[in-house]
């Protein structure tokens, strides 16, 4: 019977082939960092031997102090033992790091592929119940009439499909160690609207308005999924802090090189923690949020992976009693 990869590795211990160059080059650096450690001191003994030997030829008296035997050995002789002894020693302790850098990173050769195991397996058995979701979407949609509520929903029901199975499939690619970068011209203030279009029954249903605003139609290079996900969780985030009443404005706008999505809500600011850590992973108030839905505290610190992947960033522009602006900045397509 054929044993697949992944469980050969989990039985001996050895990293997976997409973990392997990473793992190898860990070693490898542990090593060197060792022996180059090692080269110091021994240069360092080596220089030391050969000055005390130069001043015993300079000051023979006090070599000659002491009356017992002695064996004469010329320098040169000495000094070239010495640094092959210390050649020797640097290669034995950079293998001896190398190996024993190898041993130790073993346990994380093992969690890294339980990890990427369990994102390929989840990402997987996420697609097909996706896929069968989209497709009684469709048959829903041959069933209403067009231009109707029930049309509509059935509408933004098939794009948030659509844009969680783009997630899961990024999720899978990057699992299996493939380049998930497919960087291409987005319209912002589509996406934009495409996002509040989709949030827009939610933030109804809190009494919360949400609106846009657009100066021009900017253009970034990115990949379309992952500023969805960025905007998505900014207006999220900023409908999980905006009591009933509230207000939660999203504007574009194009500052020379650069796109800024700027998402404003009427909240009562950040509180319960240092505004500098909101970007952080699992950071978050204990003020708990008044969409009533618990804060892991890794919303935010996705959008900043995104922004600076991106080549851009995120900030917090103002918070306080009247609410909080965030500025989403990313480098414009040129």
């Amino acid at each position: 019977m054929k044993i697949p990869h992944s469980l050969r590795f989990l039985g001996t211990g050895l990293p997976s082939s997409a973990d392997s160059p990473q793992l190898r080059r860990a070693a490898l650096m542990v090593g060197l960092r060792i022996a180059i450690a090692i080269a110091v001191m021994v240069v360092a003994v080596i220089i030391a031997a050969a000055l005390y030997m130069l001043y015993l030829s300079d000051h023979p008296n006090v070599a000659s102090a002491d009356t017992s035997t002695r064996v004469y050995v010329e320098s040169n002789d000495m000094l070239k033992a010495m640094v092959l002894a210390g050649i020797a020693g640097v290669l034995a302790a950079g293998a001896i790091g190398w190996l024993s850098a190898r041993s130790a990173i073993r346990p994380l050769g093992r969690a890294l592929e339980m990890q990427r195991r369990f994102v390929q397996d989840a990402s997987h058995e996420l697609r097909t119940p996706l896929t069968i979701l989209d497709s009684r979407v469709q048959l829903a949609e041959h069933k209403v009439e067009p231009g109707t509520d029930a049309a509509r929903l059935l509408g933004q029901i098939r794009q948030d499909t659509a844009a969680l199975s783009a997630t899961v499939q990024e999720l899978l690619l990057a699992a299996t160690g493939e380049s998930t970068e497919q960087a291409e011209h987005v319209g912002v203030p589509q996406l934009v609207d495409e996002v509040a279009g989709s949030l827009a029954d939610l933030a109804a249903s809190r009494g919360i308005v949400l609106q846009t605003m657009h100066d021009g139609d900017p253009r970034v290079r990115i990949q379309a999924n992952s500023l969805r996900r960025a905007i998505l969780g900014l207006v999220d985030n900023a409908l999980n802090h905006t009591p009933e009443g509230g207000t939660i404005s999203v504007a574009t706008s194009s500052r020379g090189r650069t796109v800024t999505v700027t998402v404003a809500d009427t909240g009562t600011g950040i509180t319960g923690m240092d505004p500098a850590r909101v970007f952080d992973r699992f950071a978050h108030s204990s003020t708990p949020a008044t969409g009533g839905r618990r804060s892991y505290g890794l919303g935010l610190a996705l959008v900043r992976e995104i922004a600076v992947a991106a080549g851009g960033s995120i900030e917090i522009a103002s918070t306080g009693p009247g609410g909080t602006t965030m500025e989403l900045t990313l480098p414009a397509a040129r």
